[in-house]
């Protein structure tokens, strides 16, 4: 028991300015993209030439696009999807990549090898070609992107979660408990995770920073999600035509873009990315 309490803590990320900011204006995005659609009521994809390249109104509060469809409806809908794939990416990779790196640094030997082998195989494949890759079988659809961006991000949480496992699994306050009969999950609760936990939120939040930002850069390039779908680089996309126009529409979906990466980089305070 002393051993444990002797063991040097986790440098966990301060609750400073930045951190605090950050962790507010993603809460304000994701309630936002929650509640935010209901409260504006218009259809995202309701088009009306009539009203097309508006400025801000009563009846649109951000304007309308070149097809007079609601900004404000589209960057909530195009809020909700890349929030939506940018937490169920980084979730799924986190998991199964914490779990392996836990496996590795526990058993060592042939598993450790296989699985490290495995993880260098997937660096050694380009991220971007993967997705690219996937979103060619299956054009225009999210699962396609949220499969590639999924398989990139699994092995930082992998490399990561083995190094960090290894030098506490050798701690004398763990060989202590496994001597007392303390089972394996037991261990990885009172060892393992208080240890590993601020490193793997910390990559989560460049992670899902790197989903939002892969899905608005495919989507510009029109290899992701694809029109009529409301998504912020297929929005900068058929807006980049106006901006002479209406410039102040195509700044919309790029200040949503950049808020939601900023937030996510602000979230982990001071802490050094792993």
């Amino acid at each position: 028991m002393s051993a444990h309490r002797a063991r040097p803590q986790a440098k966990r990320p301060s609750l400073d300015g930045g951190r605090i900011l950050g962790l507010t204006l993603l809460g304000l995005l994701t309630l936002a993209a929650v509640v935010g659609p209901d409260l504006v009521g218009q259809d995202p994809a309701r088009q009306s030439l009539l009203e097309a390249l508006q400025g801000p109104s009563g009846r649109h509060l951000l304007g309308t696009d070149h097809l007079g469809r609601d900004m404000a409806a589209r960057l909530l809908s195009g809020a909700q999807l890349s929030l939506f794939l940018a937490g169920l990416s980084t979730v799924t990779a986190a998991l199964p990549g914490t779990l392996l790196g836990i496996v590795a640094a526990w058993f060592g030997g042939w598993p450790d090898r296989l699985l490290t082998a495995f993880a260098d195989a997937v660096l050694a494949l380009p991220g971007l070609l993967l997705v690219l890759m996937l979103a060619a079988i299956s054009p225009g659809s999210w699962w396609a992107l949220y499969t590639g961006i999924s398989l990139t991000l699994w092995v930082e949480y992998f490399r990561y979660t083995r190094q960090r496992a290894r030098v506490v699994l050798a701690e004398p306050a763990v060989e202590a408990s496994q001597l007392l009969g303390i089972g394996p999950w037991m261990i990885v609760r009172r060892h393992l995770m208080p240890e590993i936990g601020p490193g793997i939120l910390t990559i989560a939040a460049f992670g899902a920073a790197t989903a939002v930002t892969a899905v608005a850069a495919l989507g510009f390039v029109s290899v992701g999600i694809r029109p009529p779908t409301a998504e912020w680089g297929v929005m900068m996309t058929e807006l980049l035509p106006y901006w002479r126009e209406s410039p102040f529409l195509i700044l919309q979906p790029v200040a949503c873009l950049f808020m939601t990466v900023l937030a996510l980089h602000l979230s982990v305070g001071g802490g050094v990315r792993p």
